[in-house]
């Protein structure tokens, strides 16, 4: 089976056993923390190839992953030269990135992403949900 799964869906270590069971495989669960992380699960052969299958690509597709212009190894250089072939402005680079200009004019945003530091633009504003209460008629009953 290993010469199928090779780099598809499931790689050849994950594989634990295969009988009469079954397909047994190990997972890894996101959600849990320390040694209960990593679990094994066995599916019916069926249910585990339709999960599989579920992976393969059609013919004459190709994975994204490694292709394109924005393909991790030479993506700035792909959007360097793309830029220059549409003969599009250079980045606006600011010196301060405190000072990143916001639609409402002021010179620093309101809320920054705690993780990658960019601006957050508020682009609604919902006001506090109103509180349910039964209908008159109905009110005694409760």
């Amino acid at each position: 089976m290993s010469r199928y799964t090779h780099r598809v869906a499931i790689s050849n270590s994950r594989l634990v056993a295969w009988d009469e069971r079954g397909v047994t495989f190990r997972w890894k669960d996101y959600r849990a923390k320390g040694r209960t992380r990593y679990k094994t699960m066995t599916l019916s052969t069926a249910e585990f190839m339709r999960r599989f299958l579920l992976h393969v690509l059609p013919s004459g597709f190709h994975r994204i992953r490694y292709y394109g212009l924005l393909a991790h190894a030479s993506r700035q250089k792909n959007i360097a030269m793309a830029r220059a072939l549409l003969q599009g402005p250079a980045p606006q680079v600011h010196a301060d990135p405190n000072k990143t200009p916001t639609p409402n004019g002021s010179g620093r945003p309101t809320f920054v992403c705690r993780h990658c530091g960019a601006p957050m633009l508020i682009i609604e504003t919902f006001t506090r949900a109103q509180h349910i209460r039964a209908p008159p008629c109905l009110r005694g009953s409760l």
